[in-house]
Formats: C-alpha cells, structure tokens, sequence
C-alpha cells in the first residue's frame, strides 16, 4: 500500500513564496481545473488541458506551456490517488492596466482523492448570473454565498437558474435529468464540465440518447430523476428541488457511472 499522501502546493514547479500567494489571494483573477488522478493518469485530462489553454487567453491574452505544465504534474503526482487543483493567474497582472497581455502562472495543489458524496440531494433554486459561466473562474463569493443561504434555509445546496426560472447549474457542478428514456442537460448559460462530457460521450456508446436543450422550473413534471455531476464524481441524486420531489433512482445511477467507467484513464 502506497504511503498516505501529503499535500502540497507548487508555483511553476516550485516551493511558492508567501508573497506570491498573497498575489493570487488579493487579486482574485484567474481559472482552475480540478481532476480527479489515479496512477498517474485521470478521464478527460485532454479535456481538462484544452479548458487550461482555453481560458489562459481569454482571460490573460497569452498561452500556456503545456508541456511545462505536464512536467510540473510528474514532480506531484504518484501511484496514490489523489485530487489535484490546477490555477492559472499571473504575477504580472497589473489591476491599472488589465487589457495588458501577460504570463501565465501555474499554481499545482493536491490533497488526498475525495470519498464520494452520499446521499441524495435537497436543492434550493435561486437566480443567478454567473459572470463568465463557461470559463470555471476563481471568482465564487456570489455562488458560495448562494449555498451558504440554500443550507441556512434547510437544503444540501443551490440551483442556479436565470431570472426566467431557465435551470443552469449547481453551486460548483452540473445537473442532468432522466425522463426513463433519454438524458437531459439543461442549456442555459453554465460550465459544461469535462465529467458532463465525459458521460455525453459514454451514453452515446451505449446508445442512450441524451439532449442539451433549455429547461424551465416549471417543466420539471416531465423528468423523474436528476443528478450531480462534479469533477471526476458522478452523482448523487437529486431528491427534490425546491417542493418538487424527485426519484432517486439507482439505476440511473448506475447508468452513469457505466458511461463514466468506460471512457478510458488518460496518462498524465
């Protein structure tokens, strides 16, 4: 058995500097990726890479070594499972002149891999525009204050809908439904995220159908179950959102994670 995992932090492959943190806490500018890794390989790191080059020249008007960054995993990663978080922002980045181009820096985290969600879900729908919601962006006080009122009031988390009552996204995952025949995944505005992906792609292997296509509170009659997907984690179940109940259903649960378990493990 491999020894257990202690975490690190490194910037651009190195120990980081007090200083440099600060950089990265006070400016609050950037984006992130977080996969899940299991013998040095993890699903969908190609995805994860092209949402890294992506929004590295969005947001910072330059590209990302990616090779490089490939080099600095190998320093972090081993035969352990563990999560990894991978932050992209810039020391360079000058608040007086944001429209300037300039590098990028790559800030590796890792921890122990996380034990799956139990339970099934109670959400709470609330309005919410996401600045930027196809970029998955380091700025999240509006989301996390969203799920801290959502459990204040007795739910597991939010809903994130438009002010039409169009469902987008959870707090910091993707929500899908299951009308006993096909997969929905609600189109407003959102993150679509690599696991969401990653599962489109499976169902299709297996010939289960599954649409993107906009989807209103209202019209949640039509489905019986719904289900979180997050980074590398497939599920639980919704059990209701707001007074609506819902079936949480274990085979579709299952279905899931056959679609997820047969896309292939990546080497990092």
């Amino acid at each position: 058995m491999p020894p257990p995992l202690i975490p690190r932090i490194l910037l651009n492959g190195r120990a980081p500097a007090i200083e440099e943190l600060a950089v990265f806490a006070q400016v609050n500018y950037g984006h992130f990726t977080t996969l899940q890794v299991i013998e040095r390989r993890a699903r969908g790191f190609s995805l994860h890479l092209q949402r890294l080059v992506t929004a590295t020249r969005e947001l910072f008007g330059s590209e990302l070594d990616t090779d490089r960054l490939r080099a600095q995993l190998s320093r972090v990663i081993g035969d352990a499972p563990l999560s990894l978080r991978i932050s992209v922002f810039s020391l360079a980045f000058d608040r007086a002149h944001p429209e300037r181009p300039v590098a990028a820096d790559v800030l590796i985290a890792t921890r122990p891999a996380r034990a799956p969600r139990s339970g099934s879900l109670r959400l709470k729908s609330m309005t919410c525009a996401r600045v930027l919601p196809h970029l998955k962006h380091v700025g999240m006080f509006d989301v996390l204050q969203l799920s801290r009122q959502a459990r204040i009031e007795g739910f597991d988390d939010v809903l994130l809908t438009t002010s039409a009552g169009g469902i987008a996204e959870g707090s910091t995952w993707n929500i899908g439904f299951w009308d006993g025949r096909r997969v929905t995944w609600p189109n407003a505005p959102a993150l679509r995220g690599t696991t969401l992906q990653l599962i489109e792609r499976g169902l299709r292997e297996q010939g289960i159908e599954s649409v993107s296509a906009p989807l209103r509170l209202d019209q949640l009659g039509g489905f019986r179950s719904a289900f979180m997907l997050n980074a590398g984690s497939v599920g639980p179940m919704i059990e209701s959102i707001d007074a609506h109940a819902l079936a949480a259903d274990d085979d579709v649960l299952r279905m899931l994670k056959v679609a997820w378990e047969s896309q292939p493990l990546e080497l990092i």
